[in-house]
């Protein structure tokens, strides 16, 4: 039987009713009713047979704007060549929340090139889990390794070796937790093996922040920042704070620039910035100003105010890396980043930046454990997680789901 989340009434009257889900007065039809709840598991007596006792698992499937439902769904089965895991812990990402308030965008309508499918989708791509079962091929892995994923879908043709640090580019790239192939936001995925990541001893809940701080860490390769620079980051929400992570990992003094108080104090509290402003208090471009300029800016807000800050508080020859995801035109005032010889660069996702995190946290350069704000269960996704991200997100970086819970 298919199910809504848990409690179905809507996140809040500050969502648009449309966006919403079908409040819990609306599924009373047998067809939508709810699964009944099982009881918690712990992650270290969940085998292979507890899944298989009736060939199904929970998964949160994504139907449409405001339509997410958990819902029993077959137990995925590993083929030559991939690895099944069990997963631990699934971040919920901005992009999960467009999806939601916004979407389709990522997740397909029409049948995906390579994934084959069409929403509904299984959601979540920033997961960590163990390895449950290896497929036929597979001798680097075992059961029980500690893991992450490059959540990918791309042409099989496409070069994903080393040498190819644009095979993010390709056509028809899709994601995994997005676009098919499973998701994070399940209690089992089935994941080609190149896609997945060891992290040997690193916690399985700061795991599932690797692929996000693998995104910060593709920004900071774009900007060809050096050691002894001085990066501003505009916005200190998720992205904004593990970009910073990765500027004091690499030796770059990071400065940021953030409205909220709760964010300002976060940045802070981490030590990944060395100074924080708010610009509605400092011209935050004159303070740069005053010591030369930054050498790179990385812009993680999406906000007009925000990237004229960067251009005004480079440095002659700087770097502007854009982060965040627009959703609408920018203006740009051409003269001044003619005149000051400024390059504009963007950046997507990742590409060979794993193995290089994965080290970074295993070195102790960069702490995890700040950005973790709770752990929920798979029934209160929306009721807890995305109403807390939408509707209060200075409250909180990151919101972890254990699917078992």
């Amino acid at each position: 039987m298919l199910s809504r989340l848990s409690q179905l009434a809507p996140i809040s009257r500050r969502v648009p009713t449309y966006l919403a889900p079908i409040s819990r007065a609306t599924t009373a039809s047998p067809s939508v009713a709810r699964s009944p709840a099982r009881p918690a598991r712990s992650h270290a007596t969940m085998t292979n047979d507890t899944l298989a006792a009736d060939g199904k698992m929970q998964a949160a499937r994504y139907y449409g704007r405001g339509d997410i439902r958990v819902e029993r769904v077959p137990v995925p089965q590993v083929k030559p060549g991939t690895v099944a895991i069990d997963v631990a812990y699934c971040g919920i990402c901005g992009s999960d929340l467009h999806e939601y308030l916004d979407g389709p965008i990522f997740c397909p309508i029409h049948r995906h090139p390579w994934s084959k499918e069409q929403i509904p989708v299984t959601m979540g791509h920033e997961f960590s889990g163990r390895v449950a079962e290896v497929g036929e091929g597979v001798t680097d892995l075992a059961v029980g390794d500690n893991v992450c994923v490059e959540p990918y879908i791309l042409d099989p043709a496409v070069d994903t070796s080393p040498a190819n640090n644009t095979y993010h580019l390709s056509k028809g790239m899709g994601f995994i937790g997005l676009s098919g192939g499973g998701g994070g936001l399940s209690e089992r995925i089935v994941v080609p093996r190149r896609w997945v990541h060891p992290v040997g001893d690193i916690k399985l809940n700061e795991a599932a922040l690797i692929e996000p701080l693998c995104v910060a860490h593709h920004a900071f390769r774009r900007s060809g920042a050096q050691p002894g620079d001085t990066a501003l980051i505009t916005g200190a929400g998720p992205i904004g704070l593990l970009t910073a992570a990765i500027c004091k990992a690499k030796g770059v003094r990071a400065v940021m620039s953030e409205p909220s108080e709760l964010r300002r104090k976060k940045a802070l509290e981490t030590g990944v910035a060395e100074a924080v402003f708010d610009p509605r208090q400092v011209d935050v471009a004159a303070e740069l100003q005053k010591t030369g300029g930054a050498d790179v800016g990385f812009e993680c807000t999406s906000v007009q105010v925000a990237f004229d800050t960067l251009v005004d508080a480079l440095k002659p020859a700087g770097t502007i890396v854009i982060v965040s995801i627009w959703g609408h035109k920018a203006q740009l005032d051409m003269q001044k980043i003619v005149l000051k010889e400024l390059s504009l660069k963007g950046t997507i996702a990742y590409a060979n930046d794993h193995p290089e995190v994965i080290r970074l946290v295993q070195e102790g350069k960069i702490d995890l454990k700040p950005f973790i704000t709770k752990v929920i269960g798979l029934n209160e996704l929306v009721t807890d997680g995305f109403d807390t991200l939408i509707n209060r997100n200075d409250t909180a970086v990151k919101i972890l789901v254990d699917p078992r819970k």
